[in-house]
This record gives C-alpha cells, structure tokens and sequence, in this order.
C-alpha cells in the first residue's frame, strides 16, 4: 500500500465490534445470503472469509494471506493482520471474537472506527460462514494472546479460551462446509485461484497463496518448488508440480491493477497498440481511484471495475463516470486536433472503447452497493470523481505522448466509420422489412403464447433438423428457427459485417432485442433461446459461433440467464422393442448392460434430422425429461479469454489450448 493510500490505525477495540440483529434465518435460506447452495454457493464461503483479510490489508495491518484446500473437505484462511479483540463485548456481554462469529451483521465496518475501507460492508461474512459449515475452528492472535474456539453448524462446542502468550498476530479460520445445505461439496482449484489471483492484482504487494492439499497431502510442504516468473518483473509465482496439476500458488503484484491489465491482454494474445497500461490514480477523503487502461487491436472491450475490492459485474457510478470521461477526453482532442471536423459528429462511448482492456478500481469509506450481491455500486459523487480524474489524467496523457494519441484516435475514427456503415447497413436493412417493428423472419415457426416467461427458442442446425424439430415441439410455447451453415465470427468482425450478415439478421429479427446500442432487453420476445445443434464437432462448432455473438452483442441476455444448450442424445441403444437413449459412451455400456447385452445394438446419430419427431421431443424438446444447460459466465475475464483464443486470429494460442485440453473432454460439453 502507498503512502496515498495508506489509512491512519484508529482505535480498535472490544466496543469497536457492534451487533445489529441476530442469526436465526441464515441456514434455513442460505440463498438469500451466499447466493446459491450450489457450488457458486460453496465458493462464495472462501470469499467471505478472504475479504475479511483483505479488509486488514486495506486498514494496512496485514501483508499476507494463505488459503489452504485439506485434504477432508474443509478449507483453512489465515492472515498476519491484527486478530479480532478477544475480551467480552459490552453490549452483548459473550467474548468479542464469538459475537463475530455467530451474529449477524456483526463486526468492525459500522462505523465503530475498526475500519476506514471496507469490503465487508453487509457484515455477514464470518457469521454466515460458521452458521453454514458443518463445523469451524478458529485460532485468534491479537495484543500478545492466542485463543482457540469451535463451533459446529454454527453453535458454540468448545467456547473461547486463551492458550497462551504470542508474538504473532492474526487470524486463522478452517470450516468445513455442511453437506445438509450444500448440493456439492468439491472446489475447483482455478475457480479460486483466479479468484485470489484477483485479488492480488487488486491490492498491490499484498501476498496471497493458495495451497491445495486434496490430492498432495503426501507433498505436505516439502514438495518440489519451482518458481516461475512472469514476464513482468513485478509479479511472480510459485508452484508444486506433481502429475501435471498444481498445488501450490503464490501471487504478488507490486504493479498492482497495471499488471492486471497486462495479465488480461497476455491472456487474451491480443497484440497492444502502446507498450505501457496508462496508469492514474487520485485520492480525496472519502474516495481513492485507480484507473489501468491499455488497447489491443480486436474489436471487443472489457472494462472490469471493482469497489472495495469486490467486482461489480453490473457496473454504477464509477463505471459510468469512467465512460463519460472517456468520451470527453477523446471528442475534445479529436476536434482540436482536426479527427473530427463535422461539428454535428462525435465518437460514441462504443468508439473510443474498441480494443480497451481497463480496470477501474474504486475504494470508499461509505460504499453503497445495489443488493447483498453487491454487484452495482449506487454512490452518485463517485461518477463525478471519477470523470474528472479521467478528464484531467487522460487528457495530459494524450497532450504528453501524442504518438500514442494518434494511433488510438485513429483506431476509434476507423470504429466510427464502421458503426456509421452499420447504420446504413441496419437501414437498408429494413427498408428491405427484415428489421421493422413486428417483422419476422420467414423461416421462424412461431409459438401461440406471447408471454415471454413462458416461451422458448430453438435456434436449431440446419433445414433438416429444424423440419425435425417444428414436428416435434409443443407449439403452445416452443418456436423453431432453422439455421443455414456456419454464422459470422463476430469475433473478427465489425458490426456492419454484421448487419449484412444473412445468418444472424433473422436472430436479431426473432428476438426482437436488438444489439449495439440499440440493445433493449424489455423488447426479447421469448424467456428461454436454447440452441440446438448436432452432437460433434461441426455442431460444438455452431454452438460455439452463436455463443460467441450472444456473448459479444447481447452479453445481457447470457448475464440474465436466457442462453441455453440442448443436450441431444449420443445413442440409440435397443433390443427387440425396448430402447434408451445414452448421452455417453459410458452411459451407451451402461444402456448395453441393462437390456442384457446379448442381441443389444447401439446406433450413433449421426445429426438431429436422424431422429423422427418422438424420439427428438422425448430426449431433448420435452421439459418433463431434457436436459437444458443454462449458460452463464462466472467469470467474465477468463471467458473473454477463451473466446479470444477459440475464435480469434491466432492459431498458435488455438493449437496449444486444444492441445492441453483435449484429454479431459470425453464429450462435447458447453
């Protein structure tokens, strides 16, 4: 942490820890707490107890923290911050460190002066932890003391008791997550490594390390090390190998959000249009801005902003200050220096942010987030802070280095160009009735229901397939739309190739949204767009395609949950009379086994349009027995990169991705 950024140690005591209300209602809805009792759910514990040490790194009293995956499920946090104050609390008359841990919103965030900065705002971390984990200790260092305590499902089974003199300070929590709330148990070691690495990359020369002992508690910590540097002088990492896994991470990064951004483009292989990210950052009383921006040469942008450290996927006041800054800084210089000379014409915000990598990092000492999820910051002076921090900083960039202005004033001048083909594109288009009100493509087989909730979309491979499919459906509620060969990349194209696209204009045309800036997520005629595509490589292929420009046009639609993937079956498995349908090789043996063997065909479907109307409404169109995967994205940065990788120009990131995952697909799975 900078001087800057460097926050004065307050007061922090017994009576800093206030409670506000009680615990009753957390195990008998989870959801309304961590999100989900799925494996998001599950993942979301770590976080809670993460953030909490984070919040210690913020107040500048913590420099490390370890995250550690047992070998029995349950998953340890330690930190060398400052511990909680362990003596009894004044009001609530139980030791301070208990009421943290079994009463909810309880803890040093309001406003007793524990904290200037902190994620934790809702203070329901430790508590909602502990009340969902089948059972948590703690070890607690604080002002020369260490103290034990367990619980289990939430309740005190061994109280607070001090064991000893210390010179260490800080905090170790280990839980173990309870299989009566959770529908699964497994962490995924990337889902938290990425995590983490997030967090370092946030919270410049704070060290986190990740340990994953599951498969390697034999290595303990005298496994091989192999330390492996990035490119970047200020970031590093170390790591056990054993059978071609990891084990063992340690992330710090002295360059803070600037190496974030160079982590998201080397991911990405995008090839940038300046060496350096522009770097600013300014601080008031209440508010520290950090801003790290850097422009490749593709066409998508990803702006990934923070609050406090926490993601805001859904943006606020410090995404919206940023864009409007933005656009000021470019049409300003654009037109002193003669980019733009039709007075009437300016860039739009989608102009000046084709290519950019930026993250936008905000910290406050009164954040204001939009839900629990807290995924929307709502603090109005944050808008305004941030516009004139990127006015002022921006603005001397570009009046400093203008070689560099000059290639992104032209990149954002050849954008223009291509939205105002687009527009001519789109209008052409629907002087032709492809895109008026009301206009529906000819191809599209129409449901009776016009309430959206209860409707769905077949974007289904092929002539063949989509007869198939019209036959099969329940016409109540179910539309079908063919497909004719393989739609645009959008990943290599601008959006006037687009809308002279003649595969993807009758998508836009049926569901009826819009894309661009035109997008308007109240106007989508239908709940549910499943596509439906043959079971290999061309139809993986076609799925790939589609997701690509729902994910690059109407990301809205894949963040609300509308994108789904039919899962269409493998095998025909019959005897005689009798047949199923497998969905796998192994699920085919398994088919084989259970009609007797002897006798037992098993016929692969080549395509959808193999299937007569039944048996495609019975495996794959009938709510009652098909298995719909919804498709989402948990994390947008890594989705961005493997978009990038799969659909973009570069072979050689292709090859070396296909080649590393290959071995672990045993079936095309989106």
């Amino acid at each position: 942490m900078t001087d800057t950024q460097e926050v004065k140690d307050l007061q922090y005591g017994d009576n800093q820890i206030q409670v506000l209300e009680g615990l009753e209602a957390v195990r008998k809805r989870p959801g309304m707490y961590i999100g989900s009792t799925n494996q998001r759910g599950l993942h979301h514990l770590i976080y809670e107890i993460v953030d909490n040490s984070i919040d210690e790194a913020l107040a500048g009293k913590c420099n490390e923290i370890t995250v550690t995956l047992h070998a029995d499920g349950s998953v340890s946090v330690q930190d060398n911050g400052r511990g909680i104050p362990s003596g009894i609390h004044p009001k609530a008359g139980i030791p301070t460190t208990e009421v943290v841990f079994t009463v909810l919103h309880a803890g040093g965030k309001f406003g007793g002066g524990g904290y200037k900065i902190s994620g934790g705002l809702h203070g329901v971390g430790a508590s909602v932890v502990n009340a969902l984990s089948e059972w948590m200790e703690i070890e607690n260092c604080h002002d020369g003391k260490a103290y034990t305590e367990r619980f289990e499902r939430g309740a005190v089974v061994r109280p607070l008791t001090c064991i000893g003199n210390t010179t260490r300070s800080g905090l170790y929590v280990r839980f173990k997550p309870d299989p009566e709330i959770f529908s699964e148990l497994e962490y995924d070691y990337t889902t938290v490594c990425n995590r983490l690495r997030e967090q370092a990359f946030l919270n410049a020369g704070l060290t986190i390390v990740l340990e994953d002992q599951r498969d390697f508690e034999s290595l303990s910590h005298s496994g091989e090390i192999i330390a492996v540097a990035d490119e970047d002088s200020d970031a590093s990492t170390n790591r056990v190998v054993r059978e071609e896994e990891q084990a063992y991470n340690k992330f710090c990064f002295e360059g803070g959000i600037k190496s974030f951004v160079d982590h998201l483009n080397q991911k990405k292989h995008a090839t940038t249009l300046h060496e350096e990210p522009i770097y600013f950052t300014r601080e008031s009383e209440v508010c520290l801005a950090e801003i790290a921006m850097q422009y490749n040469d593709g066409y998508s942008e990803m702006l990934m902003t923070y609050a406090n450290n926490i993601h805001t996927p859904e943006g606020g006041t410090h995404e919206t200050g940023f864009k409007t800054g933005l656009s000021k800084v470019y049409n300003d210089y654009a037109r002193r220096y003669g980019y733009l000379k039709d007075a009437d014409k300016n860039f739009s915000g989608e102009d000046v942010r084709e290519g950019l990598t930026v993250v936008v990092s905000v910290r406050l000492t009164e954040a204001e987030f939009e839900g629990q999820t807290k995924t929307k910051l709502g603090n109005s002076e944050v808008r305004t802070f941030v516009d004139a921090l990127v006015v002022e900083k921006l603005g001397e960039f570009f009046e400093e280095n203008p070689t560099v202005a000059k290639v992104l004033v032209e990149k954002a001048v050849g954008a223009m160009r291509a939205r105002e083909a687009a527009k001519k594109a789109r209008e052409a288009t629907r002087r032709k009735s492809v895109l008026e009100s009301g206009g529906l493509p000819g191809k599209l087989r129409d449901c009776q229901n016009r309430d959206r909730e209860l409707t769905e979309l077949f974007l289904v491979e092929g002539d063949s397939a989509g007869g198939t499919a019209t036959d099969a459906r329940d016409s109540k509620f179910q539309a079908i739309l063919p497909l004719r060969g393989k739609i645009l990349n959008v990943e290599k194209a601008r959006l006037d190739r687009i809308y002279s696209s003649v595969q993807i204009i009758p998508i836009i045309q049926a569901l009826g949204c819009g894309i661009g800036d035109e997008f308007d997520i109240e106007k989508l005629r239908y709940g549910k767009i499943i596509l439906m595509a043959d079971a290999d490589v061309d139809g993986a292929h076609i799925q790939t395609l589609l997701l690509t420009f729902f994910f690059r046009h109407m990301r809205e639609l894949v963040d609300r949950g509308h994108i789904y993937c039919a899962t269409p079956p493998l095998y025909k498995v019959y005897k005689g009379k009798q047949q199923r349908y497998a969905f796998s090789d192994e699920e085919r043996d398994e088919k084989i086994a259970e009609l007797g063997g002897v006798g037992v065909r098993a016929e692969r479907y080549k395509g959808l349009g193999e299937m007569d109307k039944e048996q495609l409404w019975e495996t794959t169109m009938d709510p009652a027995v098909r298995t719909l995967k919804q498709v989402t994205v948990e994390d947008a940065a890594y989705a961005d990169e493997i978009f990038s990788i799969l659909m973009g120009d570069k072979v050689e990131p292709r090859r070396e991705f296909i080649e590393k995952n290959a071995k672990y697909v045993t079936n095309l799975d989106f």
